[in-house]
């Protein structure tokens, strides 16, 4: 596969897909610019272009609609990517102040936001390449190539405690988890345990009988397991 095949295979796939003003849309904004973020870096990083969305339609808190650069869906995850141009963003402090204030909203709905310099992806592709792989790489490492969803390599409640352990400095207590997951305490520690024999927690002894009170998670704080 070669990136320009595997491009424009992508956007004729979206223009087949799309009509009226959004059609318009990835006709005029798919530009330089654009095109040079899905080589240099959505390529690179990816290989594919799976789950990957040019010139996406979003409302913003008005309820207008714009078109945001690029989304990433993976699952119920979205990561948006915006490319900056100075000359189209620096200048008019009106579109800048509502750029601003989209980006915003956007994160107050659970999208993640990415801005990228345009000109520091010209001079400084690395830079910008190592950069979005850091924020992306879990993500990466879950993703289905085919489908664009998460590959779970553990279950809903191994992930919750995990995730409930690194917001507690790494410690579960099963009664505390208990109340915050609105699961049974058996339940905590039935599956505290079984990450235990998967490597991910370690039980902490108590006293001098030994006794099991709480679990250390082991595991990094960054890991497609988490997800």
């Amino acid at each position: 596969m070669s990136f320009e095949i595997e491009h424009e295979k992508w956007i004729k796939y979206h223009m087949s897909k799309r009509h009226g003003e959004r059609k318009d849309a990835l006709k005029r904004g798919h530009g330089y610019g654009n095109r040079l973020f899905a080589e240099k870096i959505c390529w690179t990083l990816m290989g594919h272009f799976t789950g990957l969305h040019p010139e996406y339609e979003i409302k913003d808190w008005r309820g207008r609609s714009y078109f945001v650069d690029f989304i990433w869906i993976l699952g119920g995850l979205r990561f948006v990517f915006e490319i900056m141009d100075y000359g189209s963003h620096g200048k008019d402090r009106s579109k800048y102040r509502i750029d601003l204030n989209r980006g915003l909203f956007l994160q107050s709905q659970e999208c993640h936001m990415i801005w990228i310099s345009l000109d520091e992806m010209k001079e400084n592709p690395s830079f910008i390449l190592t950069m979005v792989r850091s924020i992306l790489g879990p993500y990466l490492a879950a993703a289905n190539e085919k489908t664009g969803e998460l590959r779970h390599k553990f279950g809903k409640i191994e992930r919750q405690l995990m995730r409930l352990a690194i917001r507690h400095n790494r410690i579960v207590y099963p009664p505390i988890a208990s109340k915050e997951l609105e699961i049974h305490k058996q339940t905590v520690m039935k599956y505290c345990r079984k990450l235990v024999e998967e490597g991910k927690f370690r039980a902490i002894p108590t006293g001098s009988t030994g006794k099991i009170y709480q679990y250390e998670y082991i595991g990094p704080l960054q890991s497609p397991d988490l997800l």
